[in-house]
């Protein structure tokens, strides 16, 4: 009795693999993309909990805003015991940066000690360190981290590694094309392992008007002070915020949630945003009211953005010297302003 058996001709294995082949293609990009959302998902969440968490420090600081709280002329003792008097708010600020650094990281001495960063503004990059010392978050948390930040999470990972051959920024000199305003310093590379994908809006921890901290053209990672700054530390209240529903308090440097990671600055970049309601969105960047700078004329400032090493290049590329607007971060009114309203801005 002869059985008779069907295989599979070349012809129709080959027909398979390029229907495998091309739902593999259509399922990675979906998977991906779900992912994404997974992640923005999270990072709204962590917002949300930054956010809770600042208005009870608020409740157990007599309303004010978490920000940098030493003053000028006040001593203060350091973990290593030393005794230090400020000559400026500002100073006194970067002072008591580096404490916190020290006590929570226990690098206090030796090759790995937290130094000073003399010279440089800690509110711009690490006001959220006051709010994770008060939430007793362990220094190597990712919680002020988005999810979609691997290069921040990586940082976070190795809090020693940033010395030349790292991939810490600036770490091996300042490549062509990227900011060079001095980011090769030893304090500054070392800070990095502590930054946050999320940054505070300058209005919370600075007055509205007056002798302030404002963005120079060359560059939106410093400011600089005009005028001799009045004190910084003192503290903004919650309830000074007039319109707490249409006002950004901390929001994502780039949105990570697409193939490109964009600049918050460009119009349709959907970076997640913490409103001083405790809400958090993901409002396109366009739709906010311009930025305005009072003491550059009341006119929509806008500049080119700049990118550091290792952080996502211009959508032009490097180079590339198209002004966006810098939006929430610099609002027209500050913590009585309106970033978004319920109607357009050209």
């Amino acid at each position: 009795m002869r059985t008779n058996t069907k295989g599979f001709s070349l012809i129709e294995c080959l027909v398979m693999l390029v229907v495998v082949g091309m739902l593999v293609m259509i399922a990675v990009p979906m998977l991906g993309a779900s992912r994404m959302q997974m992640r923005a998902q999270s990072s709204a969440e962590k917002l949300m909990t930054i956010g809770q968490a600042g208005m009870m420090y608020a409740q157990d600081n007599a309303d004010r805003l978490f920000s940098y709280t030493w003053r000028f002329g006040e001593t203060y003792t350091m973990p290593d015991g030393r005794s230090k008097t400020a000559i400026s708010d500002t100073d006194a600020a970067s002072y008591q940066n580096q404490e916190v650094l020290q006590r929570r990281t226990g690098r206090i001495t030796g090759l790995y000690k937290i130094a000073r960063s003399a010279g440089r503004l800690p509110h711009r990059r690490f006001t959220h360190l006051i709010l994770m010392d008060y939430m007793n978050q362990p220094f190597g948390s990712d919680l002020f981290i988005d999810p979609n930040d691997g290069k921040q999470q990586v940082w976070k990972d190795n809090p020693l590694e940033y010395n030349p051959g790292s991939s810490v920024p600036y770490a091996n000199g300042t490549p062509a094309g990227y900011d060079d305003n001095g980011w090769d310093y030893h304090y500054v590379r070392q800070r990095w392992a502590f930054a946050s994908s999320y940054q505070v809006v300058p209005d919370a921890w600075q007055p509205d008007s007056g002798s302030r901290y404002i963005p120079i053209a060359e560059t939106p990672h410093l400011f600089s002070a005009p005028g001799f700054p009045i004190p910084l530390s003192a503290g903004r209240r919650l309830t000074s915020v007039l319109h707490n529903a249409n006002k950004v308090w901390m929001f994502e440097e780039f949105d990570r949630d697409r193939m490109q990671h964009l600049y918050f600055g460009y119009d349709q970049a959907k970076v997640e945003k913490l409103m001083f309601d405790g809400s958090v969105n993901n409002w396109e960047s366009g739709r906010a009211a311009p930025s305005v700078v009072p003491e550059y004329g009341i006119f929509h400032w806008k500049q080119a953005y700049v990118p550091l090493d290792r952080f996502p290049v211009p959508v032009g590329g490097l180079g590339d010297s198209t002004e966006v607007s810098q939006r929430f971060r610099w609002t027209f009114g500050g913590l009585s302003g309106i970033n978004y309203g319920a109607f357009s801005f050209d």
